[in-house]
């Protein structure tokens, strides 16, 4: 299956739809820059009273922005990608609060 940015924006709705994040106090929200030959986008991901929201928009309001490439992001959100190695090897860069980033992400796994 060729991966687009829509495979992409769906992949990461799956992964979120049933994640706990009644942990989260008030909104978390990560802007996800897509890059890349194959795809390429903007997508957010926001965290707002125990529920996720993914959403094909620029968040302006965000805690941080996560620039990577679709290959890298899906096996992210499947756990083939520890998050703080993408990060130290540059496959995934932050802009932005890096805390928030790896809280968020964490609830993938």
């Amino acid at each position: 299956m060729a991966m687009t940015y829509e495979s992409i924006v769906e992949a990461a709705r799956n992964k979120f739809y049933d994640a706990d994040v009644s942990s989260v106090n008030g909104t978390l929200a990560l802007q996800i820059n897509i890059e890349g030959k194959a795809a390429s986008g903007i997508f957010y991901i926001e965290v707002k009273d125990g529920k996720v929201n993914i959403e094909p928009y620029e968040y302006y309001d965000r805690n941080a922005i996560i620039t990577m490439n679709g290959t890298n992001f899906i096996k992210l959100i499947n756990g083939k990608l520890d998050p703080v190695v993408a990060y130290t090897t540059g496959k995934l860069k932050v802009d932005g609060d890096v805390n928030a980033a790896l809280e968020l992400i964490k609830f993938v796994k």
